[in-house]
């Protein structure tokens, strides 16, 4: 999956007063939630290993089955469901990529155990 790092392919990702970078990927999917942006969901806690937000359109897709789940990966599951991961685990399950935190240091901390506030910009 190609990627690159000009700012058009940056989104910050805000949660409890951190503040994270995300890469997003050169496809469809990630250039409609960027599209999105800016905007304030509320992320929904599952597994103790990720929180997800189902919108109401949506969005184009290329799912594949990553195998492993890496701490930071911002996927969409489905066509609707927008997904950020903060464990590394494995998982059968497909997904669209749509992009990664570069840092993850404090994100799991941040997000909390709970449903949770987050931004995009």
């Amino acid at each position: 999956m190609k990627e690159t790092n000009d700012s058009d392919n940056i989104v910050k990702i805000t949660v409890n007063g951190h503040t994270f970078t995300a890469v997003l990927y050169d496809n469809d999917t990630a250039k409609a939630f960027k599209a999105m942006l800016p905007m304030t969901i509320t992320m929904n806690e599952l597994n103790r290993n990720e929180k997800y937000y189902y919108f109401d359109s949506s969005f184009p897709t290329d799912s594949t089955r990553p195998g492993t789940m890496k701490e930071g990966d911002l996927m969409l599951y489905g066509s609707s469901c927008l997904v950020l991961f903060y464990e590394t685990f494995q998982s059968s399950y497909n997904y669209t990529k749509i992009g990664y935190i570069d840092d993850t240091a404090g994100l799991k901390n941040a997000l909390g155990s709970g449903n949770v506030t987050v931004t995009y910009e």
